[in-house]
């Protein structure tokens, strides 16, 4: 069995059986399909040059089973894996592939979309929507859109589709990002495949309206672990429709964990000059690209990060949200509102500011400061915070501002308001803030949480986190950006070169700009600023309806452009920031729906009874184990066996209790799982106390699809089960 014959999603699965290890001796471990001998002999290769401290060693049994034995450095032995070598065992990378850590705001966003892959599976976990929308995304985000971004635009022009699709294709061959996908087996990481192929897909506009083709291209979701996180849908336009009649429309959509917006647009002017140009892109791979990126990036010294964070991060009594507690909306899904300031207003506003020493961006972040001071319904000075995008790609790496990817990052802005102080203090203040975050774009939420000064840990034992658990805020810091905070935006254009807009308008092509729908908000609302090709500043609120209710929604977005539009007419130097805000004084605070807290996890589950002599399988779960998976091989398990879930989370009481269900003469207990599930359940084993014939095995899969994870996973605890008497 060569690479070539390994079926398209097939999914690896590793057993390991617990044993007392001799000092120095080695670790076996058993792969079972759908390696060939020569794959096999290319992962073990692979390991010993990724993992030079171990010795590999690999014997071939036959087509599908192969013994790899692992042998520790000869100091200090091996107490488990390393989670980097078990990543590398158990999600080997395509041929001609490269493997890029996952860090940062980019971590954050992965983890997010993986959430409710969990949330779907037979073992009742319910953190987040209970109901079983995502099974057939594979693990790729809840169908109400929050794990997609989707921008559109009118086809203006005569429309080639052969050429269309050959330009895409072009641009796929050339951006590494297009051919990327995700691994978060043990770590997370980034997949670069050698190759992939566009996804385009034709509509009739006689099969499928424009609304319903967003919520079914939203439900559709991404397939994370499968390279092609992005996708485009076009419209086609009415056959023999009159002069009158719609033009084709684009549908471009991709997943926010792999792009920012930003690169989506630099990805498009790449489109534009294949699709001028025949539909070929001229020259090789860019270069810089994400490989550049991630190795600048681990080359920066965070000294003045870390000191710089140490002091800045939002204190525990900040204002972070823009409505006051309430109840329940009753609505779901993503919401859109759009509110346009005329060129001439924008040009009040812009010039308000810039008399201050300011841009226009101050003046909204000056503006939202107030809003969430007025929410918080306090009087006097208050704190306030809220995350701001940075695009990251103003950076000391040549070539920086042309890659495209996911280099912008939210970050933490937090300013004083004082309703009795003069505005413009504020607006220095917002400012000012901004420059200093402008000074570390590569930080994030995640590296920031572990600057952040803790106080002493109390005396006593303290529970460590979990397998694949992320760490809370410190103690004493208030709530970051992206973890119930909001988000302000301010997009800057980003026009197509003169050149290519004339070769373009000389085919009878005009490139419209895209516009955005509603898609993925990062938290409970964005505020995202642009302008448009008249001058004029469009301000587009984002928001989760299961926070913020549309009437709600709504009543924010006016009272934020009232303030903006306000701004210019206030000129005196000592003009308060209280004076502003009087203009509300008759407006309702909106009302935002008060967070739920996730319902605890049951320390065990049993899924099916079995035979009371029999072997005992429980599956382990954790955040990320592919959708349905569990309940495909619940279903197709047809031996004797008990089946029993926990959830690797550390909690207390998880070990006994899957222990004391394979109590009993000759009963054992196989630790089992898919994808992360797979790394909880070796975790588990470690901690095992060594009784004879507690764990007979543990059995860890790749990841895939729910079908290809639970065939991997049977066919691994299928080959260490014990024989029913």
């Amino acid at each position: 069995m060569s690479s070539q014959d390994v079926p398209q999603g097939a999914v690896l699965a590793v057993v390991h059986e617990p044993v007392a290890l001799v000092p120095g001796g080695p670790l076996v471990l058993e792969l079972r399909g759908p390696l060939g001998p020569a794959d096999a002999e290319t992962v073990a290769a692979r390991l010993a040059q990724r993992h030079r401290a171990f010795g590999v060693a690999l014997d071939s049994h036959r087509p599908g089973h192969h013994t790899l034995r692992l042998t520790p450095p000869a100091a200090g032995g091996l107490a488990a894996l390393p989670a980097d070598l078990l990543a590398d065992l158990l999600a080997p990378p395509p041929p001609g592939g490269e493997i890029l850590p996952v860090t940062g705001h980019q971590q954050t966003l992965l983890r997010a979309a993986l959430i409710p892959a969990g949330t779907s599976t037979s073992t009742g976990d319910s953190t987040g929507d209970s109901s079983d929308n995502s099974g057939s995304s594979e693990g790729s985000g809840s169908s109400d859109g929050g794990g997609v971004e989707q921008l559109y635009w009118d086809w203006s022009g005569p429309l080639d589709v052969a050429r269309f699709a050959a330009a895409w294709q072009s641009v796929v061959d050339r951006e590494c990002v297009l051919r990327a996908c995700f691994d978060w087996v043990a770590a997370p990481r980034l997949v670069l495949h050698a190759r992939a192929g566009a996804d385009i897909a034709v509509c009739s506009p006689a099969a499928v309206t424009w609304p319903q083709l967003l919520r079914r291209d939203r439900a559709r979701g991404f397939a994370l672990h499968r390279p092609g996180l992005l996708r485009l849908t076009l419209l086609a336009a009415e056959p023999g429709g009159g002069a009158g009649a719609p033009p084709p429309r684009v549908l471009l959509t991709y997943h926010p964990a792999l792009l920012d917006e930003r690169g989506v647009h630099l990805l498009l002017r790449e489109f534009y000059r294949a699709y001028a140009g025949g539909g070929v892109l001229p020259g090789g791979e860019r270069r810089p690209d994400l490989r550049d990126h991630a190795r600048w990036l681990a080359g920066q010294d965070t000294t003045a990060a870390r000191q710089f964070w140490a002091r800045a991060v939002p204190p525990p009594r900040a204002a972070t949200r823009p409505g006051r507690p309430g109840g329940a909306t009753g609505q779901s899904g993503p919401g859109l509102l759009h509110t346009r300031l005329r060129a001439p207003e924008t040009f009040r506003l812009r010039s308000w500011a810039a008399l201050r020493g300011a841009a226009e961006s101050s003046a909204l972040h000056l503006v939202w400061s107030l809003l969430l001071y007025r929410a918080a319904g306090v009087a006097g000075p208050l704190p306030v915070s809220f995350g701001v995008q940075l695009s990251g790609r103003d950076i000391a790496l040549p070539g920086a501002a042309g890659i495209p990817g996911l280099l912008d990052s939210p970050l933490p802005m937090t300013v004083t308001v004082d309703p009795a102080a003069p505005l413009a203090g504020l607006l220095h203040q917002v400012r000012d803030t901004l420059l200093d975050l402008a000074a570390y774009p590569w930080a994030s939420t995640e590296t920031i949480r572990a600057w952040a000064p803790r106080p002493p840990a109390a005396p006593g034992p303290a529970a460590g986190p979990g397998p694949g658990a992320v760490a809370g805020p410190a103690a004493g810091v208030g709530p970051l950006c992206g973890a119930g905070g909001t988000l302000v935006r301010f997009d800057g254009p980003l026009v197509l070169p003169k050149v290519l807009r004339s070769e373009l308008a000389a085919q009878g092509v005009h490139a419209d700009t895209p516009r955005s729908a509603a898609g993925a908000t990062g938290g409970p609302l964005t505020l995202a600023a642009r302008h448009d090709t008249a001058g004029g500043l469009v301000l587009g609120l984002f928001y989760d309806r299961a926070q913020l209710a549309d009437e709600d929604a709504a009543a924010l977005h006016s009272q934020c452009v009232r303030l903006l539009r306000a701004l210019p007419e206030f000129r005196q130097a000592q003009a308060s920031a209280g004076q502003l805000l009087d203009l509300l004084a008759r407006a309702a605070v909106p009302r935002m729906a008060r967070p739920v807290p996730s319902a605890p996890h049951p320390a065990l589950t049993v899924l099916r009874p079995g035979h009371p002599h029999a072997d005992v399988i429980c599956l382990v779960t954790a955040p990320g184990v592919p959708a349905g998976s569990y309940d495909l091989f619940v279903r197709g398990h047809h031996g004797p066996e008990e089946i029993v879930a926990v959830h690797g989370d550390g909690a207390p009481g998880v070990l006994s209790a899957a222990l004391h269900q394979a109590s009993g003469p000759g009963r054992r207990l196989v630790l089992c799982g898919c994808g992360p599930g797979g790394r909880a359940a070796y975790e588990l084993a470690q901690r095992t106390p060594r009784a004879p014939g507690t764990v007979a095995a543990v059995v860890m899969t790749g990841i895939g699809d729910a079908a290809a994870s639970a065939s991997a996973l049977a066919r691994g605890v299928r080959s260490v089960l014990t024989p029913p008497p």
